[in-house]
């Protein structure tokens, strides 16, 4: 059977960083900007390391900025999404994109997203909801802006708050009050850690933040007591192995540890993070680890039920999941 019918769960996505360079290049000549200089000579996105990535990253979404332009990205993200056979993402979106983390603008961007969520699972079937991400490097303060964002807004659709961006600027639990807004207003909780930060990060983002899952996560690997303590208190890890080796955190597939986190008792799952960045897609995640760890169909829908069952989404949703996936 082949793994790309394989129905999948998806949720570690950032929603302008799936957007498909051509997408961004045709919003970018509509509105005459010039950002020609952060895609290579084949048309895709260029950059040399993870913080030129984020740059890259930034410029391009420098773009979409109108609630029309977010609708137009959901869609189109989506569309690629669907055809790697995703009935189900979780993306990450951030009110520092989306009206600059103004609740009345944010609403207004938020709507437009919905709408669009909305039309692609009536056309395809693919399910969206959102996590709200405050980034890191912009700083604890505006963090409480787009934590009170996600608590304004925190329902049947959003679902979630997590912290992306450079892991090795400040500390954790310099967040803590963004964390424990988004908490109280009955968001689950994730944090990017473990991707540059060191096993230490993902202990700060357990004990600091009180995240039930982990952005990447797979530095944990380093310490084998954390791992034992990660799988005992069942935290589930976000994991991205494609983007992973696009930018270098391990060397190729064969050396992450995705495998191995498994084999110790650690629910992992798997998702494209920025996917036109690293050139990949759910069914190219799901070859590639099929050829690095000869997995095969079992394991495959072992850990599409692992994400549904630790998807954000209200009960209701989640149990409509499980049952596709168990239908297949």
């Amino acid at each position: 059977m082949s793994l790309s019918i394989l129905p999948k769960v998806e949720l570690h996505l950032h929603i302008e960083g799936a957007a498909p360079p051509a997408f961004i290049r045709g919003l970018a000549h509509e509105k005459n900007v010039d950002i020609s200089g952060i895609f290579d000579e084949h048309g895709s996105y260029k950059y040399k390391d993870f913080w030129d990535f984020l740059k890259v990253y930034e410029a391009a979404t420098s773009v979409l900025n109108t609630p029309e332009d977010f609708a137009s990205l959901t869609r189109a993200v989506l569309e690629e999404s669907a055809a790697s056979g995703v009935i189900y993402t979780e993306a990450f979106i951030s009110p520092d994109f989306c009206g600059g983390r103004d609740v009345g603008a944010w609403k207004e961007y938020l709507a437009a997203i919905r709408e669009a969520a909305d039309e692609a699972e009536a056309n395809d079937g693919v399910v969206l909801r959102g996590i709200i991400t405050c980034i890191r490097h912009f700083g604890s303060e505006k963090a409480r802006e787009s934590a009170i964002c996600a608590a304004e807004t925190a329902g049947d659709w959003v679902v979630g708050f997590g912290i992306g961006g450079d892991e090795k600027m400040g500390a954790l639990k310099d967040f803590k009050w963004s964390f424990d807004c988004a908490r109280e207003a009955g968001l689950a909780l994730t944090a990017h850690a473990g991707e540059w930060g060191g096993a230490q990060s993902v202990k700060d983002a357990v004990d600091d933040l009180k995240v039930v899952r982990l952005g990447h996560g797979v530095q944990a690997i380093d310490d084998p007591a954390l791992v034992d303590r990660l799988a005992e208190d069942e935290i589930v890890f976000e994991v991205c192995p494609g983007s992973n080796v696009a930018l270098g955190v391990y060397p190729n597939w064969r050396a992450h540890p995705i495998h191995r986190l498994r084999e110790a008792g650690c629910k992992v799952t798997i998702s494209t993070d920025d996917p036109p960045f690293f050139h990949t897609t759910m069914n190219n995640e799901y070859d590639r680890l099929a050829d690095a760890f000869d997995w095969d169909e079992g394991v495959f829908t072992d850990i599409a039920m692992t994400s549904a069952q630790a998807a954000f989404c209200d009960d209701e949703t989640k149990t409509k999941i499980l049952k596709r996936l168990e239908q297949r």
